[in-house]
């Protein structure tokens, strides 16, 4: 099992900036992504971001150039700094955590981001 842990939501002001944290816990091997994603109220939930295990990233177009997830692997932890901070961007997110063989799917109980125009 794998436990999610998040952390650094609040509220500030639009153009501010925050930093969410996820720290994985847990016996399992495999992990091959992690990731963040948020839901707004009356909306589906979206990825925001996602690093892999090589590094690679991919970004949500409406973050791209605002928004830089990182990765501590020794830590097992992501980050997700955010940066000129919009209304828009307040909802829940959500840490993500894939793995395979076999596949799964592990998810963070969610910290709540509200941003004030």
């Amino acid at each position: 099992q794998v436990q999610l842990v998040e952390s650094g939501g609040g509220l500030v002001q639009a153009g501010g900036s925050l930093r969410l944290s996820c720290a994985a816990s847990g016996s399992r091997f495999g992990r091959i992504a992690m990731g963040w994603y948020r839901q707004a109220p009356g909306k589906e939930r979206e990825l925001v971001a996602i690093i892999t295990s090589d590094g690679t990233t991919n970004y949500a177009d409406s973050v791209k150039g605002r928004f830089t997830i990182s990765g501590d692997n020794a830590k097992n932890t992501v980050y997700l700094q955010m940066n000129s901070l919009k209304a828009e961007d307040t909802a829940v997110y959500y840490c993500n955590a894939r793995y395979t063989l076999p596949t799964s799917n592990y998810w963070g109980q969610g910290t709540q981001v509200t941003v004030s125009s």
